[in-house]
């Protein structure tokens, strides 16, 4: 697993603001500790499971219909497809470490802890007050990060505690595996249009009509069931998949090219937007 740090350049805002972004090669398995004091995270989601600890300071953010404040000592969770974004809620900004995990890896950890196929988790309460989490998540955060030098075995160790400790402590209830909402007709219609020409134009004439409604009705039912207007969840697709070329190889530029960005600048503003890092610091972190 390979590390990277961006400082002044790019990962952040504000001089002082800093990112360290781990990969797993083998595993979708991310993991980052940064500082923030200026940087505004654009609304988006994951397709992943994301765990965070604030470390100090305080982070602010919208989620599921509200607005939540994640303080020193705090832990955050975010089913994937959850929508959010994010900014520091004081001035000296916030620190933390979050960690992201596919739902294949997570069912995985719980198949084999019950000893049979396990419902997907559902995480009710993006922030709580945990201490028995905190340490987990801090435990998995530091072992991703030291690569090698912590041990395959040790990494996976960490994982099972930290994913166990979240559904034993947090969850709630299942949710089906990839973020799928049950929907009206008309959206439904809407998110496979998207998602099979997620690189091309889809001008708002052609998605209302595949949809069979108004562009306003549709609009307003998009966002209300997605959390996302249809043109953030289109780009929230086209940034899945450069994640997916980047991590395959693919330099900046091919990967905006490939995956409908206007150019490689207009892939890097959003990338830092949604995910904190540059394509480049991506790229290099495994």
């Amino acid at each position: 697993m390979g590390e990277c740090a961006r400082r002044d350049a790019g990962a952040g805002t504000a001089v002082g603001d800093w990112v360290r972004y781990w990969r797993a090669p083998d595993q979708p398995v991310e993991a980052m500790r940064a500082h923030f004091t200026g940087h505004v995270f654009h609304r988006h989601s994951h397709d992943a499971y994301s765990f965070a600890v604030t470390e100090t300071g305080a982070q602010r953010f919208h989620c599921r219909g509200g607005r939540h404040t994640s303080g020193a000592g705090m832990v955050m969770a975010f089913n994937p497809d959850d929508p959010h974004d994010g900014e520091s809620a004081v001035e000296q900004g916030f620190t933390y470490r979050i960690v992201h995990l596919g739902p294949d890896l997570v069912r995985s950890v719980l198949t084999d802890a019950a000893g049979r196929d396990a419902p997907m988790p559902l995480f009710p309460q993006p922030v709580r007050e945990d201490p028995v989490l905190r340490r987990a998540l801090l435990r998995l955060n530091a072992a991703l990060a030291a690569g090698a030098a912590a041990g395959a075995l040790a990494r996976s160790e960490r994982l099972t505690d930290a994913v166990l400790a979240m559904v034993r402590r947090g969850a709630r209830s299942p949710v089906r595996v990839g973020g799928a909402r049950a929907g009206t007709a008309a959206v439904r219609r809407a998110r496979r249009l998207l998602e099979e020409d997620w690189a091309g134009e889809v001008p708002a004439e052609r998605l209302a009509r595949a949809a069979g409604c108004s562009r306003f009705a549709l609009y307003r039912a998009f966002r209300a069931e997605t959390g996302l207007p249809p043109s953030d969840y289109q780009r929230q697709l086209r940034l899945r998949a450069a994640r997916r070329m980047l991590a395959d190889g693919a330099t900046a530029a091919e990967a905006a090219a490939g995956c409908g960005f206007a150019d490689q600048a207009h892939l890097h503003r959003w990338f830092v937007r949604c995910y904190g890092i540059t394509p480049g610091a991506y790229t290099r972190a495994v």
